[in-house]
């Protein structure tokens, strides 16, 4: 089974177990690291408690170990995806309109190949950001990572 495969069939169990909470599935990730890893990231208003991440989790392998879709071993972590994590779906554009982000592109735009600017939405296929008062966008095919601007 491949890992797109996994990918969604894990989202459906995990969109089954949560959805009557508060709870929101952001991604799935299912990787070769030293070790299989399948990763399971929620996010809730408010932020995510231990006790979402263990029921979650709890619930899950129950699910899994009914469906059995993983031939090899692997980790399940359940956990939030952390402040610095990549943009990649449209409800997450969405929950971070009026945000700093900060873009990094396959080939030099302007002379860079990062761009940090306040994110205005997706349209047609572009990131729309404001930078110093202007109004810039970026196609999507040419990003290769879109994540939030930490600044220390």
């Amino acid at each position: 089974m491949s890992h797109d495969t996994i990918e969604n069939q894990v989202e459906k169990l995990v969109l089954d177990i949560i959805q009557d909470s508060e709870l929101e599935l952001v991604d799935v990730e299912y990787v070769k690291e030293r070790d299989w890893y399948l990763r399971v990231f929620l996010d809730k208003p408010g932020g995510l408690e231990v006790d979402d991440c263990q029921t979650v989790s709890e619930r899950l392998e129950d699910k899994l170990d009914e469906v059995d879709p993983i031939k090899e071993s692997y980790i399940l972590e359940v956990s939030s995806p952390g402040l610095d994590r990549p943009l990649k779906k449209p409800k997450d554009f969405i929950r971070h309109i009026g945000d700093k982000v900060e873009i990094s592109t396959f080939a030099p735009i302007n002379g860079q190949k990062k761009v940090v600017g306040t994110l205005l939405g997706v349209e047609n296929d572009d990131i729309r950001l404001e930078i110093d008062g202007t109004e810039m966008a970026i196609p999507r095919e040419k990003t290769a990572q879109v994540r939030l601007y930490l600044e220390f």
